[in-house]
């Protein structure tokens, strides 16, 4: 197989498997809101997402922690009006956590 070929075999894989309908929501990173993400700085255990709204839309937004060797978190949902701020945080808890390794954010419209 030539190398054209494979590449044009690996592109139609990734289409059909895009369109093989997979989720396709913008719960894996901010993409409206205008969020900064954060571990706290007195502890490393906690996980903070802060996020303001810049649409003429409601929004819902979680903070979603990883939290290295123990189980990943997500914090509670904050509901967002239009031109509103606010935060959500996940906390690492547990005697096998390493701390926080990550945060995102899950934002849906409301």
């Amino acid at each position: 197989m030539s190398r054209g070929t494979l590449i044009a075999a690996a592109a139609g894989g990734l289409i059909a498997l895009m369109s093989a309908g997979l989720p396709s929501s913008a719960s894996a990173a901010a993409t409206v809101l205008r969020c900064d993400t954060y571990v706290h700085a007195n502890d490393n255990d906690l996980g903070i997402a802060a996020c303001s709204n810049p649409t003429g839309q409601s929004w819902v937004f979680r903070a979603v922690v990883v939290c290295g060797r123990a189980p990943d978190v997500v914090g509670e949902w904050v509901t967002l009006p239009p031109g509103g701020y606010g935060e959500s945080q996940g906390y690492c808890g547990g005697i096998f956590t390493s701390g926080v390794g990550a945060v995102g954010v899950d934002e849906r419209p409301a």
